[in-house]
């Protein structure tokens, strides 16, 4: 049995291949995936060929999240049972390097993280994961929610470096999957005033559709004061202008990624307010939350689900962002 996959093979190509069929090890699984998101960093690689330091030096399937149904387990195997349906959270650490022992395992430098190279992703038929990195997921939820567990858990980590908490007033720049989805986070710990900032009107017609408390066209109108910042767009001006709508003693957290490695940010006005600057990595101990928030209806993922795609029309999907302002997440079904 052969596994099919879509391959990157140079910026701007995408090639469909048969692979060997993958196996698992003791305690891993073999998860045949259902859908997997297009994520901005995956049209990055097939733009780019790399974001950063991550640099694409042999084919590589692309896609990280994903959900699929267990089709084989290792023999040491002990939290699923073939035909479970699981969400795959797509970086397994080392464990044992300090990073993984003090909790932050984001931050494991051995981690071994789908579609960042070498590692191959989910755009494929099969995968294989660590049994404690597949979470079961409940029959109401559907597979495109499942995958998206992946993108909610960046914006409930955004929301938990933040301290977002109830009668908070947070400000979201960039109105793309991630930032909608902080923003639906921030709503469900109790923010009273959850603005969201973009250039594209589509972007922000969504935000108001799924609970923002105003959609503001990033350039033309000032955001209004904020208590926590929390800048999804990688965007030099955006992140100036959510640094200076921030009260005194407020905090902002950088999830976007700009182009560059480097970026202004209004030092004399963080030290004058005495702000609070991160960045965030990924997550940490986080599915458990997203797929509880999701079962919970207090987060809609499906609003946010603009276009399906077969895994031959793969590049279709990475393409559809870059084309379509009204795409917003594309999906792909193995």
């Amino acid at each position: 049995m052969t596994n099919r996959a879509a391959v990157l093979t140079r910026p701007g190509e995408i090639v469909l291949e048969e692979r060997p069929l993958p196996e698992p090890g003791p305690r891993e699984v073999l998860v045949e995936v259902t859908a997997v998101g297009v994520c901005g960093s995956d049209v990055h690689y097939y733009e780019h060929g790399r974001i950063g330091p991550h640099v694409v030096r042999a084919p590589l399937v692309l896609g990280h999240e994903s959900a699929g149904r267990v089709a084989a387990a290792g023999d040491a195997v002990t939290k699923h049972a073939v035909g479970d349906r699981v969400t795959l959270e797509p970086g397994v650490p080392c464990g044992r390097c300090e990073q993984c022992r003090a909790g932050r395992y984001n931050l494991c430098p051995d981690v071994v993280f789908f579609a960042t190279p070498p590692v191959d992703g989910a755009f494929t038929n099969h995968v294989v994961i660590h049994e404690d990195f597949a979470f079961a997921l409940p029959d109401e939820l559907s597979d495109d929610v499942g995958a998206l567990m992946e993108p909610l858990s960046v914006g409930i980590w955004a929301c938990r470096k933040a301290g977002v908490r109830a009668g908070d007033r947070v400000l979201v720049t960039g109105a793309g999957p991630i930032g909608l989805l902080a923003m639906q986070v921030a709503l469900a710990n109790g923010a009273t005033q959850v603005e969201v900032s973009d250039v594209n009107e589509h972007r922000l017609a969504l935000a108001e559709r799924t609970g923002a408390t105003r959609a503001v066209r990033a350039g033309e109108e000032p955001p209004s004061t904020a208590d926590v910042l929390i800048e999804c767009s990688g965007h030099p001006a955006a992140l100036q202008a959510g640094i200076a709508a921030l009260r005194p003693a407020g905090t902002a957290v950088i999830v976007g990624m700009g182009p560059g490695e480097t970026a202004e940010v209004p030092l004399a006005l963080i030290q004058n307010r005495e702000l609070w600057l991160t960045g965030t990595f990924r997550y940490a101990n986080t599915y458990p939350a997203a797929i509880a928030l999701a079962a919970s209806g207090r987060v809609d993922l499906e609003a946010i689900v603009t276009g399906h795609f077969a895994l031959d029309e793969t590049e279709r999907a990475l393409r559809a962002a870059l084309e379509d302002p009204r795409s917003v997440k594309a999906m792909v079904h193995p």
